[in-house]
């Protein structure tokens, strides 16, 4: 999917500590993904407005992020307010970060630039327990192939999400298109981590990565799910 029309997958929230950001890339678009020290998640175009450098490779003070290259600091609605080298300018309007609608949800950060999709919701489900994010060499429809070999274990409930059941338990698994050839699954259990926390982590970590070496094969899938 794409964020033009709809909410992506970025992130696992666990994995994004407050006072932090990462790069992320959905469809060729570079984005950064950053956490203000209160703890709210921020999802903009990976680029600052100055000299285009990456402002996921930048440091987070407070609820403002910098550019890595001269300092620039922007707020979090995506204005510079500071820059290092004028400490008295009135910083213009006009510099500004483009930002996009983001939003947490069953343990992952979301973003889009529809504001009229609907972020993805999985009914009853109060609590949920991270796995890993993985990024995979192979398209969308390579990984829909193989997850679809499981047959009525594994169910899509939206465009971007499915429920893959397993042992007993339900694995989110939430997809973001990287390019033609690159799709990176979030995954986590649905359910407390008071009962999934440890070795079941371990587990479906595993089997991620299991997963990935599968898709990643240069044995046709179709031939070992025909």
């Amino acid at each position: 999917m794409r964020m033009e029309t709809g909410w992506v997958p970025v992130a696992l929230s666990s994995t994004l500590e407050p006072g932090t950001s990462t790069g992320a890339i959905v469809v060729g678009r570079e984005i950064v993904v950053w956490r203000d020290s209160s703890g709210a998640a921020h999802v903009w175009e990976d680029r600052c407005p100055h000299r285009g450098m990456r402002m996921s490779f930048g440091f987070v003070r407070g609820d403002h992020i910098a550019c890595l290259y001269h300092g620039w600091q922007y707020d979090a609605a995506g204005q510079c307010r500071y820059i290092p080298a004028h400490p008295d300018l009135e910083v213009p309007k006009t510099i500004k970060v483009p930002t996009y609608l983001s939003e947490e949800r069953h343990g992952i950060v979301w973003t889009t630039l529809s504001s009229e999709a609907t972020c993805p919701e999985i009914p009853g489900v109060a609590e949920v327990t991270p796995v890993r994010s993985i990024y995979i060499n192979a398209s969308l429809e390579r990984v829909f192939l193989v997850l679809e070999h499981y047959g009525a274990e594994f169910s899509m409930t939206g465009r971007s999400t499915g429920i893959l059941f397993t042992g007993g338990d339900r694995l989110l698994i939430a997809f973001q298109v990287v390019s033609a050839e690159k799709t990176a699954l979030h995954i986590v259990i649905l359910g407390a981590p008071s009962d999934n926390a440890g070795p079941k982590q371990k587990q479906y970590a595993q089997w991620a990565q299991a997963l990935r070496l599968r898709l990643e094969s240069p044995v046709p899938v179709e031939a070992e799910v025909a």
